[in-house]
């Protein structure tokens, strides 16, 4: 009886010992756009985030625990991202928060998460003064402000521009953000701007806008857009013979496959900037391009690269850290860590954050092409 009784107590405290050692659950708030017209961006994004769980948890995760992506649709709406951020935080206690889609919604959300202490890292929002909001808030995203200046250069000094028209949705932090500095680079660079014209989210007739800018004959059209809009604004441009020299010149609106999709032949030429693109040759973009197009039948979007890195990166960071299970303490060394990565090799390039925690990397200027994005400067 009493050897069963030593036998009983030696099983229970290997099992308490084999308890012990099982893998943490590192818990990842995923808050996107997944309905409506962002879910263009929001599910690449979804998706992008995904495959690299997957890849870092089938490698043994970090330091052996697991990462546990908590995903909800924050529908492209300033009060849900403020609520899907409450849930994450306080419910779901997540590590850090990814999201939200749109800058927009970040203006609004953000400023909670920092408030709470929490990380939250935009891997889509572009519009200047994200991470000024407090020192919680990274992004990945290569910022307006970095490469629209280095496009309208570039494509000035290439196609020769002296004269340019403006068109941009007047009701979107992002989009107004990219006129600001569209307009910016445009005066640095001297061209003459004939017309400035606008629209709103959810528009769909741009005809009256587009008559003038084509009666005012200009060398290109700088387009500041979320991607549907941006798609039938250069299809209807094109359908009122407004010509094919006149090249469309966009922000991060027009790095996403459905410009192509919707405006077809019309998107042809079109201009934007970008650190990624389907083709670069490197073999982990290679290996991610045919990973992603395994898994999801389709070939990733640069919203996809983008979510895809930003986990890698959060990872370097939470390897930087020893998780101590006091989620305010863990959330503030996570901050310190993430802070730190540098020189990491995703398949965008080499990315780093810089001392304000936005993306230091190197954009490209790239061009549509043959239905494919394509290298029009780097």
């Amino acid at each position: 009886m009493k050897l069963l009784i030593k036998i009983t107590v030696f099983v229970a405290f290997i099992l308490s010992l084999v308890i012990t050692a099982q893998a943490a659950e590192i818990k990842i708030g995923i808050a996107e756009a997944l309905t409506g017209p962002v879910a263009k961006y929001g599910v690449p994004i979804k998706n992008g985030f995904t495959l690299a769980a997957e890849e870092i948890n089938a490698t043994g995760g970090i330091k052996g625990n697991k990462i546990i992506l908590i995903v909800e649709d924050e529908q492209a709406k300033k009060e849900e991202a403020i609520n899907v951020f409450k849930k994450f935080i306080f419910q779901d206690k997540v590590l850090a928060i990814f999201g939200p889609t749109l800058s927009n919604s970040a203006f609004a959300s953000d400023p909670f998460a920092n408030a709470q202490k929490t990380v939250v890292f935009g891997t889509s929002n572009t519009a200047e003064g994200i991470t000024a909001i407090g020192p919680y808030v990274f992004r990945n995203s290569v910022a307006e402000a970095d490469i629209l200046p280095i496009v309208t250069k570039v494509a000035t000094k290439k196609l020769g521009l002296k004269k340019v028209a403006i068109i941009y949705g007047n009701d979107d932090s992002m989009t107004k953000s990219s006129y600001e500095i569209f307009l910016r680079a445009i005066n640095a660079e001297k061209l003459e701007v004939v017309d400035t014209e606008t629209f709103a989210k959810g528009d769909l007739d741009f005809s009256a806008q587009l008559t003038k800018i084509k009666s005012l004959n200009p060398d290109a059209v700088f387009c500041a857009a979320l991607v549907e809009e941006a798609s039938n604004v250069i299809l209807q441009a094109r359908k009122l013979g407004l010509s094919d020299k006149v090249k469309f010149i966009g922000g991060n609106g027009f790095n996403s496959a459905k410009l192509i999709e919707i405006a077809g032949k019309a998107a042809e030429g079109s201009i934007s900037g970008s650190p990624w693109f389907l083709d670069d040759p490197s073999k982990k973009n290679q290996a991610f391009v045919k990973s992603y197009t395994k898994k999801y039948g389709m070939a990733p979007d640069q919203f996809a690269a983008q979510s895809y890195d930003a986990l890698y990166i959060m990872a370097e960071g939470i390897k930087a850290i020893k998780l101590s299970g006091n989620l305010e303490k863990d959330r503030t060394a996570l901050r310190d860590a993430l802070a730190k990565v540098k020189n990491f090799k995703g398949v965008g390039g080499t990315f780093s954050f810089n001392e304000s925690r936005d993306a230091e990397q190197k954009g490209r200027v790239l061009s549509i092409k043959n239905g494919k994005f394509a290298i029009f400067a780097e």
